[in-house]
């Protein structure tokens, strides 16, 4: 580790050029470490391009010789043509009808090593395999062999793959134009523990003690818990890897080494273990780039079990309660906002500085919380809470995988970046958090009470959704689909609309900077029918003192 930051601070120049377009966080959680036994993966994923839509791919049987168009998922380029096998799975979102689950995040490397050759990009590669997968094991076997047949084009990546039974992370990067494949190393999550990544590589030192060679696989197997490439070490040595093989550092080898992969990006796992594990100040100075710093683990134990409610409330983090905690700077405005908008990196009489870059982020197309449920049949079992936008402010609907299509508000087509729509998920959401950002530490109030009370009742209503669901599943599948697809609709096109409500509400309240005052639910009006006089609140205190210290003398008032 020593050296590893040693090389980073030893760089004459940090390179911040990427730094604007890092983008997702992923986190998992082990089947012993929720509160229900479910395995559990989310993701934001943050792109100030992506649309927020929940794909849908229902599962099919292919003739001999039908073909898959590989389309890039970052730019939507065709890349090429791969054979299709004999049938491939429903794909509801990232969660396919044997509830595997696959997201990612992008780190790039500090070695470009994308193959312009290959066909097979980051975001295909999910999609396929969740095409094509049963387990998460099996989702491994064909990711890493996607990519030896056809070449890997995109650049490096770090996946959370997922069952009811395991949650795996794989890091993996191509080898570069000209060199068709990729080397990888995956680790098993242990059940009990918690895990994170968020655009830097996330496995550092791995086992290999008592490694066996799989041929058919070309990779070497420590167990159940992890497996790498056989050429990963001889493929680090090319680019300068000297130590001994017990000692290879897969993020040190590959990942980039500038204070945004440690800051930006490593931060944010810190913040997620830091919210549900004790012990994480000793992590600290590794994340703020100090010389001889501890490593953050891949993996810790929760200090309690977590739920579906604790994760979609860490995908909306702001390092709220920590020394970068983002709304208690000046540059969170009056009204403390936690947001800073692009580019993350300025300067100042030659001094670079950064926003920090959080989990929470206004750029979210859309986030989930996947949760795998081994206890359950799997025509119910898998679920994903889905919310478009940010996941501050945004509405984790109840999304059944086995239905028959994506619903109104969220389907591929009712809008798009360019396109508003009032039934739309991501508009709506939008709708309401570009207002709240302008007065936000009032207005997060009122989301949350909207938000909440709908997410509440969700919540307490999944024990007899799932009874009726199994119960019908006794009937015919025919008749579970109907039902989970008829209420998956109905709730996720109703928050749709409750939001559309929510963005007039606050419109109304927030109008001019002022803020309406309410009595029983309803805005307040005079005995004659006026709008109540609106409060007018103060700014805060350490707000005014900016003022001052800026231009107090032009506006003191004279006596």
């Amino acid at each position: 580790m020593k050296e590893l930051l040693s090389a980073a601070l030893a760089a004459t120049l940090i390179s911040f050029s990427s730094a604007d377009a890092l983008a997702c966080t992923n986190m998992l959680v082990g089947k012993k470490a929720s509160v229900n036994g479910s395995t559990m993966i989310s993701y934001n994923a943050d792109s100030h391009t992506l649309y927020g839509e929940l794909y849908y791919t229902p599962a099919a049987d292919h003739a001999p010789g039908a073909m898959r168009k590989v389309i890039e998922w970052d730019t939507n380029k065709p890349l090429g043509e791969i054979p299709q096998p004999a049938h491939t799975y429903r794909v509801v979102g990232n969660v396919n009808e044997w509830q595997v689950t696959i997201a990612e995040s992008t780190w790039g490397g500090r070695h470009r090593l994308s193959d312009k050759n290959g066909i097979i990009d980051y975001g295909s590669l999910i999609y396929i395999a969740l095409e094509r997968s049963k387990t998460a094991r099996e989702a491994i076997d064909v990711m890493t062999s996607l990519v030896s047949e056809y070449g890997y084009y995109s650049s490096g990546e770090t996946f959370s793959i997922g069952d009811p039974n395991e949650i795996w992370v794989m890091d993996l990067v191509g080898k570069g134009t000209g060199n068709t494949g990729a080397v990888w190393v995956a680790q098993r999550i242990p059940d009990d523990c918690i895990s994170a990544h968020a655009n830097q590589a996330r496995i550092h030192k791995f086992p290999q003690a008592k490694k066996k060679l799989n041929k058919k696989m070309n990779r070497y197997e420590v167990g159940d818990s992890c497996m790498f490439s056989a050429d990963l070490i001889p493929f680090g040595r090319t680019l300068g890897y000297e130590g001994s093989d017990a000692d290879f550092d897969f993020a040190a080898t590959f990942g980039d080494l500038d204070y945004s992969a440690f800051r930006g990006c490593d931060g944010r796992v810190w913040a997620f273990f830091n919210r549900y594990a004790s012990g994480m100040e000793r992590y600290f100075d590794f994340v703020d780039m100090v010389e001889g710093a501890e490593v953050l683990p891949l993996y810790v134990k929760p200090d309690r079990l977590l739920s579906h409610r604790d994760i979609q409330d860490a995908l909306g983090d702001h390092f709220e309660g920590t020394p970068w905690d983002m709304t208690k700077d000046v540059g969170g405005g009056p009204f403390h906002s936690p947001y800073r908008w692009r580019p993350m990196h300025f300067e100042v009489d030659g001094v670079t500085y950064t926003h920090e870059r959080a989990i929470g982020t206004q750029q979210t197309g859309f986030s989930f919380v996947a949760e795998m449920r081994g206890w359950l049949p799997r025509e119910v079992g898998a679920k994903t809470w889905f919310a478009a936008d940010d996941a501050a402010t945004a509405i984790f609907m109840p999304i059944y995988n086995n239905i028959l299509e994506a619903p109104l508000c969220l389907r591929v087509g009712n809008g798009d970046m360019l396109t508003f729509s009032w039934t739309s998920a991501f508009w709506m959401t939008n709708w309401v958090a570009n207002q709240c950002y302008s007065r936000y530490e009032d207005m997060k109030v009122d989301v949350d009470r909207v938000r909440n009370k709908i997410m509440d009742r969700w919540d307490a209503e999944t024990d007899s959704i799932d009874a009726q669901a199994v119960a019908l599943l006794k009937n015919s599948t025919s008749d579970v689909t109907a039902f989970l697809n008829e209420y998956t609709a109905r709730e996720s096109n109703g928050a749709t609309e409750a939001y559309k409500d929510l963005g007039i509400y606050l419109l109304v309240k927030y109008l001019d900077g002022n803020i309406k005052q309410e009595k029983d639910g309803e805005f307040a009006r005079t005995p004659y029918g006026m709008a109540d006089r609106p409060q007018q609140p103060k700014y805060s205190e350490e707000f005014y003192r900016a003022i001052v210290n800026q231009i107090g003398d032009k506006i003191k008032v004279k006596k």
